[in-house]
This record gives structure tokens, C-alpha cells and sequence, in this order.
């Protein structure tokens, strides 16, 4: 079983300048952003929501490859933490909204690793379901203010936007040719929110307000006393944090045969500068072989980013025939996930 990209889609928010004034409005730490090196971020209007990026994204990649959507099999929407609604499918909504009435919808919903996951979705769906031709891969950010600061909630500054991809089966180019994933589950609860679930709905008393629910977003801030201040857990932790990703790495490259070195461009997720260079270390290639400079214009889209990379080197023209490339990413779960393309 092989599949292909057929087509890519795109629905980004306006872009955005990083600029003091912009910071302002959301954070005192302007020396702690500035370090980050974000030159832009997009920030997508107060109506337009996450669907409705996905929905342009779709319709994009769909007026791209010639597709009617009747003629899609599966709809497969990524999405790293919120949607419209609780108690509601944001896949089968995407799916009735482009009219891909003959669609299987598939939600997957783990943090930043949603969408390099996605590809392994599609491919389990493609090997176990014959008749299944075409699928859209689709992966989706867009920022609540209410829950979330987009430059306090991580080390980098975060941008509203959706990616789709046009995957079909046995077609030759941009073909998927494995996924890796490592879960951590002892580090589940670094990127959690203490409020809004079922242990502690909103409403209830004693329940933080909205200023707690931010600063517990960051999950940097709650390592040491999620570990216990145990120096020994914290040591440890560090050095799965990066040493993982070069883990995932290695075993999809045993998968499949092929040396890391054999991969043109390591496309990450679109982090800040400095943990950009920690991560080519790990990997053990020149910083330029990743997609650093990107991300500072783009922001960080939670599990968006290595599609939207993927797509606009493919316009740049900076990948050829046969290149093979890594989408790797890390985030809550804890999870470490790559998937190897051979465009």
C-alpha cells in the first residue's frame, strides 16, 4: 500500500510584524519573545474560527488537484487542542461543510504531533479500506484568547492557519513511507489545563480564573514541580526531550532503509530559534537542513507546521524529485512522532 500528495491547500491568518507594540498586547516578556527570533506570526480574525480555515484549506487543495469533493473517501482533521464546541466533531463538521458526502471523518486531536500523526491515520485507513482512493489530510490552528496567550503559552509565538493535503493512493509523488511515534505518558499532565474537564468543570468552586488557566498553559513553567523539584526526574526528562526525537528518527529510517543522512530537509515543527539549533544537534546535521528560517516568518501553527513548511518548499522549488524528507515534531502526551516523504 502506497500513497501520494496530489495537492496542498492553504488558509492562513494576516500576517502579522513581531514588533514591541505587538508584544505589548500581550506580554511584559519582551526580551524572553525577542530571543525567540520571530520576525512575523498570523493571526486570523475574531470571526473566523478553526473549521473555517480548515474549510478554505480544503477547498483549495481540492480546486487544485480537480477533485469534487463528493469524490473523497476520507476527511481527517488535526488539531492540536480546541474547537468550536465541546460535545461536537469538528472532522464530521469539515467534512459536511466541503460536501464530502461519501467521506469517512477522522478526528485527531494530540497536541503539535496531531498532524505528522495523521499521515500514519491515513495510511492505516488506505491498507485496511480497498475502495478508499482519495483522502484529505488536513491540520488546524487557530488560538483562543480566552484559554490561551500566543506568546506566553509556549517558547514560541503562535499563528492561526490550516493546511490540507490531497493524498491518493498509489500516487507516486510526495509519497508517505512511514510514520514513527514514541508516547511518554509519565509526562502527560506538563501541557494540561486544571480546569474545564470533568474533574473540575468551569463554574465550580475554587475553579482558577482565567489569568491561572494562562500561566498554566506554559508547560515549561511546571516541570520542576510536576517532577518534584528531583533534579535526577528533571536530568532525566531533558535528556528524553530532544533524545527522543532522534529515537523516532532512527527507528523510521530502520523502517525503511534509509540513512539519516539520505534525508534532504528535517522539517520540524516551527519552534523558536535556539531549540531549533539544539534540535540539529541531536539529529546530528547543520542547522541548515531544517526549517528555522521559516518558521521565525511563519509562527508556530501547533500541528500545522510541517505541512504548510512541506508545501512552500515544494513552491520554492528547494525540493526535487526524490529527495526524501522528515516531518518531525514533539509535544503533549508526551509524544515524538516523524514521518519520512519521498517527494
Amino acid at each position: 500500500m502506497t500513497y501520494g500528495i496530489v495537492a496542498i491547500g492553504e488558509a492562513l491568518g494576516e500576517e502579522t510584524e513581531v514588533t514591541d507594540s505587538v508584544i505589548s498586547q500581550y506580554t511584559n516578556s519582551h526580551e524572553t519573545v525577542r530571543s525567540w527570533g520571530y520576525r512575523h506570526f498570523r493571526r486570523a480574525g475574531d470571526e473566523e474560527l478553526i473549521t473555517d480555515l480548515a474549510v478554505r484549506a480544503c477547498e483549495e487543495a481540492l480546486k487544485d488537484a480537480s477533485l469534487d469533493a463528493s469524490e473523497v473517501d476520507l476527511v481527517i482533521l488535526a488539531i492540536a487542542d480546541f474547537a468550536e464546541y465541546l460535545c461536537w466533531d469538528a472532522a464530521a463538521a469539515l467534512q459536511g461543510r466541503i460536501g464530502a458526502v461519501n467521506a469517512e471523518a477522522v478526528l485527531v486531536n494530540q497536541a503539535c504531533c496531531a498532524g505528522v500523526m495523521a499521515f500514519d491515520t491515513a495510511a492505516g485507513r488506505f491498507a485496511t479500506h480497498e475502495n478508499y482512493q482519495n483522502a484529505l489530510i488536513v491540520s488546524a490552528n487557530r488560538i483562543c484568547d480566552t484559554y490561551q496567550n500566543r506568546m506566553e503559552a509556549s517558547t514560541s509565538v503562535m499563528s492561526d492557519g490550516a493546511v490540507a493535503i490531497l493524498a491518493r493512493r498509489g500516487h507516486e509523488r510526495g509519497q508517505w513511507l512511514a510514520t514513527e511515534t514514541i508516547t511518554d505518558g509519565r509526562y502527560a499532565n506538563f501541557f494540561r489545563m486544571e480546569v474545564g474537564g470533568t474533574a473540575q468543570p468551569f463554574g465550580v468552586s475554587g475553579a482558577a480564573d482565567m489569568d491561572d488557566l494562562q500561566k498554566q498553559a506554559n508547560p515549561l513553567g511546571r516541570v520542576a514541580e510536576i517532577l518534584g523539584n528531583d533534579a535526577r526526574r528533571m536530568l532525566e526528562f531533558f535528556k528524553k526531550f530532544s533524545g527522543n526525537m532522534r529515537e523516532a528518527v532512527d527507528r523510521a529510517c530502520a523502517r525503511t532503509g534509509i540513512e539519516v543522512g539520505e534525508i534532504k530537509r528535517f522539517i520540524h515543527l516551527n519552534d523558536n530559534q535556539q531549540a531549533m539549533t539544539e534540535i540539529a544537534k541531536v539529529l546530528g546535521v547543520p542547522l541548515e537542513r531544517l526549517t528555522g528560517e521559516l518558521a521565525l516568518d511563519l509562527g508556530h501553527f501547533g500541528s500545522a507546521d510541517q505541512m504548510l513548511a512541506l508545501n512552500r518548499l515544494l513552491q520554492a522549488g528547494e525540493l526535487q524529485n526524490g529527495d526524501i524528507v522528515a516531518l518531525t515534531t514533539l509535544g503533549g502526551g508526551m509524544h515524538w512522532a516523524v514521518t519520512l516523504i519521498r517527494i
